[in-house]
């Protein structure tokens, strides 16, 4: 370990200390030292201006997810259903703004955090939140790259039905082959190297929203059109539940587990970027998610299935739109999923190159490359075979939303503002922040119970390596 002076600063012609058995010390490193960190060098590479956090902010957030919207809003009616969705529009974002204040903060004062876990550990002071914020931040990443896969495989299964009704391929089987693509398109070598890709998708997800959106139109006002029932199902207690569940799934739907990351891929320095990538962001977020919501809850109210395309193509009965409407947006789902399981594998990728990178040699030198390759190929792998055998992704997201994404987005930056701005307890924002918190730790702890509720009675339903996709 390198000598250190009386101020603690690392002696002349002594090698920095880059490693510590405290979390903090690690995580307090000067920038400068980051030149010995593969992770940070290559991986998380900072180059970007904001209009390309805007499209990294886009493909994290704005997903095949936002299909889910109708789902939710059975759970909720029209009315809290509105209001869920603005409010924890208004919340996340006013959530991540201060997450970019907070690491704005951090850089002016020479601590430029690129990493969840590095900045949690250093403003708040604590070992065990670094391994918290890695822990729910692994799951999460890992979880969604599963996710990914599956929905991918999901959709080449529904092309493939549709050409060949007889044919023998199962789920498993378009999983597989979604897993090899995955494996190629996941050297791109760092997250910067993604930008492009990440247009496209930003690109996608408006495509295919528009296609939804006059399908649910369209299937609403035709012929076949299903009964429009808003009521809500079941009892009370069962109504309650199931409102928190759907709480839990748009808690999700706004997610977004890596804004530290992507404001890390800024050229420095990033401060006020990161604004004008979430305007961008939530400008996308507003002509998605309330049109997929309304249409597909107007269009089948609380018959909406947990996938609208489901309910557009029932299992019994012709298809309730155009098949080259419903073709040509699984089409641009398929696209796009690839590009968010590669956004949310950046993570892992970092830790792995953190540790099997030397900075020394070049990016595509054989001693990097080599590595890369392998473990690029066994994470894929991984999150392929879990992709193949638990096909159940529908009921896991409210519980992701619950247990995951509330903590990390909707107390976290409260949080961590709270600690590094310190407002007066008379101010405004002191008292915003401090009810966001309570009121999120509460439905998130409800969420929880109610989502992992519904996974337990729908558990009788769960088969490995199925070729169905259970709801």
């Amino acid at each position: 370990m390198g000598r250190r002076s009386s101020d603690g600063a690392p002696e002349e012609g002594s090698i920095p200390l880059l490693v510590s058995e405290n979390p903090r010390d690690d995580q307090s490193i000067p920038e400068k030292n980051r030149e010995h960190d593969a992770g940070a060098v290559f991986v998380l590479e900072s180059k970007g201006e904001w209009w390309h956090a805007g499209f990294h902010l886009t493909t994290a957030i704005v997903g095949p997810t936002i299909l889910t919207l109708p789902y939710a809003f059975r759970g909720l009616g029209w009315g809290l259903g509105f209001f869920c969705l603005t409010v924890m529009g208004a919340v996340t974002f006013y959530s991540y703004y201060l997450m970019s204040l907070v690491l704005d903060h951090c850089e002016k004062s020479g601590r430029r955090h690129i990493r969840f876990r590095e900045l949690a550990a250093d403003v708040l002071g604590s070992g065990w939140m670094f391994y918290f914020v890695i822990f729910i931040q692994t799951a999460i990443n890992t979880g969604i790259s599963i996710g990914a896969i599956l929905l991918a495989g999901e959709c080449l299964q529904i092309m493939y039905s549709n050409l060949s009704p007889n044919g023998s391929l199962k789920l498993y089987d378009f999983i597989a082959m979604v897993t090899v693509v995955m494996i190629l398109l996941s050297q791109f070598p760092t997250f910067h190297s993604l930008r492009h890709v990440n247009l496209g998708s930003l690109l996608l997800s408006l495509g295919y929203t528009l296609l939804v959106v006059g399908a649910c139109i369209h299937a609403g006002t035709s012929k076949n059109a299903p009964p429009k029932d808003y009521s809500l199902e079941g009892s009370t207690l069962s109504r309650s539940l199931n409102a928190f569940t759907s709480i839990s799934i748009i808690a999700a739907i706004y997610g977004n587990g890596i804004l530290p990351e992507i404001q890390a891929t800024l050229a420095p320095p990033a401060t006020g970027k990161m604004f004008k990538g979430l305007a961008m962001c939530y400008a996308v977020i507003f002509v998605t998610f309330y049109s997929a919501a309304v249409s597909g809850y107007w269009a089948f109210g609380n018959k909406s299935n947990s996938n609208i395309l489901k309910s557009l193509l029932p299992d019994e009965g012709p298809s309730l739109a155009p098949t080259w409407v419903l073709g040509l947006s699984v089409v641009f789902i398929l696209l796009q999923l690839f590009a968010i399981g590669l956004v949310y594998s950046q993570v892992a990728y970092e830790i792995m190159e953190k540790k099997s990178a030397d900075v020394k040699k070049g990016i595509f030198s054989k001693r990097n490359l080599i590595p890369r390759i392998i473990l690029r190929t066994l994470y894929m792998l991984f999150c392929g075979f879990f992709a193949a055998m638990l096909p159940f992704f529908g009921d896991i997201n409210g519980v992701v939303g619950a247990i995951g994404f509330i903590p990390l987005d909707f107390i976290l930056p409260m949080l961590l503002y709270n600690m590094t701005h310190k407002p007066s307890k008379a101010s405004l924002s002191f008292w915003i922040n401090n009810s966001i918190i309570i009121i999120f730790t509460g439905v998130g702890l409800l969420g929880s119970f109610a989502s992992i509720r519904k996974l337990v009675i729908d558990a009788k339903t769960f088969k490995l390596f199925s070729s169905d996709v259970v709801d």
